[in-house]
C-alpha cells in the first residue's frame, strides 16, 4: 500500500500541512494476533482510552468490535459516555478510573461499567445496586504492587468484614503490571502471587492481569481476560526484541519551501543549528503543536518514502507549525513544494522515533494533532 496521498487528497493535505493514515485494518489484524497469543477461553479486551491512543476512539472502538472485541477499556466516565454511543449495546465499557463521585446512576443508567479501585467507589457502588435493585456489572481492581489504582489487602479484609462484595456483580478481578515490558524482571512474577494472594481472599471469580506486554510472559499470566492497548496500534509489547504487530500509523508532513543555505548560516530559535557547508533545507508543516516534540531537533530523522534508505536530520529547534530537515544527501533532487517526508511509518518506526526522542510511543500517539489531513484505511467492514 503506498505511504503517500493519491491525487485526490493532494489539496486537503496541502491545506493541513500533514497527511496521517491510521490502518484499521492493520489494528484488526493486531487484535488476531494478541487473540492468537492466548488460549481460547481467554477474552481479548481493548484499551481505547485517550481517543484510541489519540488515533480517533470513534474509527477504531468500531473496527475493533467488527474484529470480534466485547470487551473497551477507557479512562473517565467522560470517555465512555462519548464511546456508548458508538458500539452496539453488547459491548462493555469499562471505566479504568472508577465512578467519580456523584456518577453511580449515570453510568447505570447508560450501561457502563466501573472499575472500583478503592473502599470509597466499592461502597459508592455497593448502595447504588442496593438502592436500585439492580447488580449492576463492575470490576474489582487490586493492588498487586504498582501502588497506583487498586484496592490493598487491609481493604479487601475491611470490606469482607462488612460483608459490602455480597452486594457486587464483579465481570472480573483485576490489576496491572508494572514492568511487562521488562520480560526478565522478577517484578512480573512478584506481580503475579501477590495478585493470587490477593484473589484467594476473594470469592473465585474470572481475573485480568496482562495487557499488551503482559500476554508476552505467558500463559501464567492470561487468566481469563487480557487488556492490550499499545500492540494493538503498532506499537511494539516486546522493546528488546522484533517487533511482532503490524504498524498501523504513517504521518507524513508536508514541504512548505526548499532552499540552500551558505556556511555560517543558523537554522530556527535560538540558532541551534550552524551550517558547516553549503546545505540544503526543507521547511515542513509539522510542529510542536502536531505532537512532534521541541527537542526532536538534532535528534530525529524523516526519510523521503521514494527514497527510503537516505535518512535526513531534522535540524535547529522545532517550531510550533514547522520543523526543518536537512536534505543535503538528496543532492538537486527537484521536490516540488506539498511533498510529504515520512516521519513515523514503515520506514521509521514509531518505536525508533520513541527512543530517538528518548520518550514512549505511547507519549507519541497520544500526542497526535488535529491539523493533520486523517485518512482511516479499512478493506471490509
Amino acid at each position: 500500500m503506498t505511504t503517500q496521498p493519491d491525487e485526490a487528497q493532494t489539496d486537503a493535505v496541502r491545506r493541513a500541512g500533514g497527511w496521517l493514515r491510521i490502518d484499521l485494518d492493520a489494528i484488526k489484524q493486531n487484535y488476531q494476533l494478541l487473540k492468537s497469543r492466548v488460549g481460547p477461553d481467554v477474552a481479548v479486551g481493548a484499551a481505547v482510552k485517550a481517543d484510541a491512543y489519540g488515533l480517533g476512539v470513534t474509527r477504531v472502538a468500531p473496527a475493533l468490535y467488527r474484529a470480534g472485541c466485547r470487551r473497551f477499556f477507557v479512562a473517565t466516565v467522560q470517555e465512555g459516555l462519548e464511546l456508548r454511543p458508538v458500539l452496539a449495546a453488547d459491548a462493555a465499557i469499562c471505566i479504568l478510573n472508577g465512578p467519580a463521585p456523584g456518577s453511580e446512576a449515570l453510568l447505570q443508567d447508560k450501561g457502563l461499567t466501573p472499575v472500583l479501585n478503592s473502599l470509597d467507589h466499592v461502597r459508592r457502588w455497593a448502595a447504588l445496586c442496593r438502592d436500585t435493585g439492580v447488580r449492576s456489572p463492575c470490576l474489582l481492581q487490586l493492588d498487586s504492587g504498582m501502588s497506583r489504582f487498586g484496592l490493598s489487602e487491609a481493604d479487601i479484609d475491611t470490606l469482607i468484614a462488612e460483608n459490602t462484595l455480597a452486594d457486587l456483580a464483579i465481570d472480573y478481578i483485576m490489576s496491572h503490571l508494572a514492568c511487562a515490558d521488562e520480560h526478565h524482571s522478577p517484578r512480573n512474577e512478584g506481580q503475579r502471587l501477590q495478585f493470587e494472594a490477593l484473589r484467594r481472599k476473594l470469592p473465585a471469580l474470572p481475573a485480568s492481569l496482562a495487557a499488551s506486554s503482559g500476554i508476552f510472559l505467558g500463559e501464567a499470566f492470561h487468566h481469563d481476560l487480557v487488556r492490550p492497548g499499545y500492540a494493538l496500534y503498532g506499537g511494539n509489547p516486546t522493546p528488546d526484541r522484533a517487533n511482532p504487530m503490524h504498524p498501523v500509523v504513517t504521518l507524513l508532513a508536508g514541504m512548505v519551501q526548499d532552499r540552500w543555505i551558505a556556511p555560517d548560516v543558523a537554522v530556527g530559535y535560538s540558532a541551534r543549528f550552524i551550517a558547516t557547508k553549503p546545505t540544503r533545507i526543507a521547511t515542513l508543516s509539522v510542529g510542536y503543536a502536531d505532537g512532534f516534540h521541541r527537542r526532536g531537533g538534532g535528534l530525529a530523522s524523516a526519510v523521503l518514502p521514494d527514497s527510503p534508505d537516505i535518512l535526513l536530520p531534522i535540524v535547529g529547534r522545532i517550531s510550533m507549525d514547522c520543523m526543518a530537515l536537512d536534505l543535503t544527501a538528496l543532492g538537486d533532487k527537484l521536490l516540488p513544494p506539498g511533498t510529504g517526508f515520512e516521519l513515523i511509518g514503515p520506514h521509521r518506526p514509531l518505536d525508533e522515533l520513541a527512543a530517538a526522542l528518548d520518550t514512549i510511543g505511547y507519549e507519541l500517539l497520544t500526542g497526535l494533532g488535529k491539523r493533520f489531513h486523517r485518512e482511516y484505511i479499512e478493506s471490509s467492514q
